[in-house]
């Protein structure tokens, strides 16, 4: 989540604590704000535990990120360079576990496929999942099928080119 969109979930939370302190339920809150009722008495229970002051936010979640802005320019220009730079010879492809390498060998950090996927989501890519194909796929659409393997009622479909 931007700073941006946190300052305004905390401006809600704000206007939420104000409707609070005048005697509106947590439900008409929900329904004011059109969020869940969950979230309308997380609210409720933050504002009555701390007052109005309570809904402020706490910065972003999650644990800091161990590739300060430096590190995360040079990551995207190394991502940028392609898999073959980086001896990925195979295919041009990155997978979460090659730019997992990638980030172990030029900064000495190791990072699990999920935390590379939010990595490169903080740096604007995203994970790219290709398609997969069977293995036995009939390419021109339509199935050998001989006369008697359909049952009989399907015979006329067929002769058809059903």
């Amino acid at each position: 989540m931007t700073a941006e969109e946190r300052a305004k979930r905390e401006r809600l939370r704000f206007e939420a604590a104000e409707l609070f302190s005048h005697g509106v339920s947590a439900p008409e809150v929900a329904r004011l704000f059109r969020v869940t009722r969950m979230s309308a008495n997380r609210w409720y229970r933050t504002w009555q535990a701390g007052g109005v002051e309570a809904p402020a936010s706490k910065g972003p979640g999650g644990e800091k990120c161990r590739l300060d802005e430096r590190r995360l320019e040079r990551l995207r220009a190394e991502l940028e360079r392609g898999p073959a730079a980086h001896g990925f010879i195979e295919d041009q492809r990155w997978t979460l576990a090659r730019v997992a390498d990638v980030i172990a060998s030029l900064f000495h950090l190791r990072y699990t496929p999920r935390g590379v996927s939010y990595l490169l989501h903080r740096i604007g890519w995203s994970p790219q999942v290709p398609v997969h194909r069977a293995a036995e796929r009939d390419e021109g659409g339509k199935r050998a099928v001989g006369r008697r393997a359909v049952a009989g009622h399907k015979r006329a479909a067929l002769d058809l080119g059903a």
